[in-house]
């Protein structure tokens, strides 16, 4: 009897391990067909790309195909905003989903020799939302939110692997010295001394196809923040040869004379076939783009991947660069370091095969800070601060869309500052120079796109309720040098 219980006992403890082990291969089966229905996602920011310089924007001066071929299979925004008109703001705006009214970084402040103001670690990035859904995450180009050592370094605001460039200073030069892979400083042998043989966006777009390689399995986030366009105009004779001769020859720029060679400095320095150089440096950012959809295509993720294409500001005109020839800014007035729409209205094109419906056009009026809840409701992520992001994932998805009540910017620099609006059809300006408020500024961007119609003295009323969301919306910052509610 005893020996009876016994084996009774066993086999009910059997029968309870076989249990437990098949809820446990259900619920890990389960997960990884959670995973699975996870969109991929992947951000490509370009640098100081204007609205006008994608071919399938109005460019005549070269085509961008792949880029183009993104819009013909996805959606084309015509009303996106950057996060401001400068690198490092428009960048902040991005990862915390705040705009620059909130978000403490406001400028390019630098405060070390290497790397500028950090994003603060009490503030929950769109990458720690992200990861904590269980994406793995990634960052490739420019970082700009935090020098070494500090509590904004990619690897502590939740990005599993950083390859680029942790200072956007040191990004104005395409042959490094060094790049940093996580927290380790990594040398470039090859561009020692003068030597110039390894090309940083180059290097980094083969960490991002590797990243993407390495994690086909799992949902993972890449953000691929580039340094092209941006001064200096520098890229490989291969590039730059299939557009010599092919642009009108380059008038002499500041600074540089018939023995100037400004252009060895880098940077801002003025280069010589600049005209060229552009064309070729945007050729090349959208090979990248065509091979980085390739790589998806060739794993068998390109379904169920969501691609974002935009840049953090307008046109620069550094390094002889020449916006008004390309027509860079489209129909818009205003360039990087301006709040006009040439200084804040970008390209941005969203490509899910899966989801988003081929060729279609949106004129709804989204900005940087949108990006966050977007991903969020994507991932079914909940956020945990405070916002001024709306999600977009309504209109990509072609579905009724909440909307801004307003948009708001502001900028400063050491001297000058200036702040912006767009509340409905208005768009009320106001700046610093000199440390001097000027007056101000009204558009009615319905009928005056371009800005060439001030009308700030006829709609008085518009200002005074500018005033108040101008007073509303900014929160003092250690960055912040004016209140443009005075």
């Amino acid at each position: 009897m005893r020996l009876q219980n016994r084996l009774f006992f066993y086999l009910i403890l059997l029968l309870c391990f076989q249990f437990l082990y098949s809820c446990q291969e259900t619920n890990k089966k389960q997960a990884i067909a959670t995973n699975q229905t996870k969109p991929n996602i992947i951000y490509i920011l370009a640098d100081d790309l204007g609205y006008g310089d994608l071919s399938v924007y109005g460019q005549e001066k070269f085509n961008t195909p792949n880029i183009d071929k993104l819009a013909s299979e996805g959606m084309l925004f015509t009303q996106h905003y950057s996060g401001s008109t400068v690198c490092a703001p428009s960048r902040s705006t991005l990862m915390t989903g705040q705009h620059t009214g909130h978000t403490p970084i406001r400028g390019n402040k630098e405060i070390s020799p290497e790397g500028q103001h950090p994003i603060s670690d009490e503030v929950v990035t769109v990458a720690e939302v992200l990861q904590k859904q269980g994406y793995t995450t990634g960052i490739f180009g420019k970082w700009g939110l935090g020098y070494p050592g500090s509590e904004g370094v990619p690897n502590k605001q939740g990005f599993d692997t950083f390859y680029g460039f942790n200072c956007q200073r040191l990004g104005h030069n395409y042959y490094p010295y060094h790049l940093w892979d996580n927290e380790e400083k990594v040398v470039l042998e090859g561009n020692v001394g003068s030597l110039e043989n390894v090309y940083a966006p180059i290097k980094i777009h083969e960490e991002t196809l590797k990243f993407i390689e390495d994690n086909k399995d799992t949902p993972f986030f890449a953000y691929v923040a580039s340094i092209i366009p941006h001064a200096e105009l520098k890229v490989p004779e291969k590039y730059l040869a299939k557009f010599r001769g092919t642009v009108e020859p380059e008038k002499k720029y500041k600074g540089c004379d018939e023995d100037c060679e400004s252009y060895k400095i880098g940077g801002y320095g003025s280069q010589p076939e600049a005209h060229a150089a552009f064309a070729a440096m945007v050729y090349l950012l959208d090979e990248q783009v065509g091979e980085i959809v390739d790589k998806l295509e060739a794993l068998g993720l390109a379904e169920n991947t969501l691609i974002i294409f935009t840049s953090d500001n307008g046109p620069h005109m550094e390094g002889g660069a020449d916006p008004n020839y390309f027509n860079s800014n489209g129909k818009f007035k205003g360039y990087k370091r301006d709040l006009y729409e040439g200084g804040i209205r970008v390209p941005m094109i969203a490509s899910w095969p899966a989801k988003i419906k081929k060729g279609t056009t949106s004129n709804h009026v989204s900005a940087f800070w949108d990006v966050l809840p977007t991903f969020a409701e994507i991932s079914n992520a909940k956020i945990s601060q405070d916002i001024d992001g709306i999600s977009f994932l309504p209109t990509l998805l072609n579905k009724p869309q909440q909307t801004h009540e307003f948009l708001y910017w502001e900028f400063h620099g050491s001297k000058s500052a200036q702040a912006t609006i767009i509340n409905g059809k208005w768009k009320v300006l106001r700046k610093v120079k000199d440390k001097e408020f000027l007056p101000f500024e009204v558009y009615n961007l319905t009928i005056d796109p371009e800005e060439n119609n001030d009308i700030a003295a006829q709609n008085p009323e518009i200002i005074e309720k500018a005033l108040k969301i101008f007073k509303e919306e900014s929160v003092l910052s250690p960055i912040q040098q004016f209140r443009f509610s005075e």
